[in-house]
């Protein structure tokens, strides 16, 4: 086999194995069937464990982002419009994909190398005798609670943003912390808080099921689990980057500027 028919194989198969993925989650039967202790535990690794990470980054993300806007406006005299700005940007775009690459760099890699072992081991395939649908046990509980914890660490990615870019603007260039707050509340939009935490679910889903599906398909001992943790990692950034620009053009495109509702 060539090296050209070995990556069509791979990706032939991957497709596949993602389209099954997509199909089980949807089929209502594998619901009842599902076990929410470990659903709950799930919640705990991709929910609490990563709050600290997304706080840090959201916090520091913040900071330097203001730093580089509030210069600009100040010299454009236009001091309250740094808020609309820095809101927009936060909601729309940089909460979703930073915190989306903080679950990808944290969770997809261990949902990959967990699964891989599993594989590796043979312990999917004792699921398989014992009559147990692995997609149910393994794969389901780590997709939903994806689903129900990114749009949440979302909105507190783009909450610690918008405190810290606030505190910066108050302590470095005397911006009025009311006026800050006033402008960047003034101009959010329900839409824009709904299209922000669709595309954290859209994202979620994604993450979730790349490396579910890369950690099922290992093969080849360690080495196999280590470059299904790393194909999956890479697999998603790149889809979560793709998705993004998609997801913007079509929620975003038709909605009028924000300096109306000023």
């Amino acid at each position: 086999m060539t090296l050209k028919q070995l990556c069509f194989y791979k990706i032939k198969k991957n497709i596949i194995l993602l389209i099954q993925i997509t199909k089980n989650f949807f089929l209502y039967k594998n619901w009842f069937y599902l076990d929410p202790i470990y659903l709950l535990d799930q919640i705990k690794i991709v929910g609490p464990d990563s709050i600290p990470v997304v706080l840090i980054t959201a916090f520091f993300v913040g900071m330097v982002f203001s730093l580089q806007i509030i210069k600009e406006f100040l010299y454009l005299n236009a001091v309250n419009l740094v808020g609309t700005i820095l809101s927009i940007a936060f909601i729309r775009e940089l909460s979703p994909v930073l915190t989306s690459v903080i679950v990808i760099g944290r969770i997809a890699s261990s949902f990959a190398a967990e699964l891989g072992a599993m594989k590796v081991t043979e312990q999917i395939d004792a699921l398989y005798l014992l009559e147990a649908n692995p997609f149910t046990y393994l794969v389901m509980p780590r997709i939903i609670a994806c689903i129900i914890i990114l749009p949440l660490l979302n909105l507190l990615s783009f909450s610690t943003s918008l405190f810290s870019s606030s505190f910066i603007c108050f302590a470095i260039y005397s911006v009025n912390p009311v006026l800050f707050f006033m402008t960047a509340l003034s101009s959010l939009s329900f839409a824009d808080i709904r299209n922000s935490c669709l595309k954290s679910i859209i994202f979620a889903f994604i993450i979730s099921s790349l490396s579910c599906l890369y950690g099922l398909s290992a093969s080849g001992g360690a080495r196999g689990v280590g470059n299904a943790v790393t194909s999956s990692v890479v697999s998603a950034l790149l889809s979560v980057f793709i998705l993004d620009f998609i997801l913007s053009y079509f929620m975003f495109s038709d909605v009028n500027s924000v300096f109306y509702s000023i």
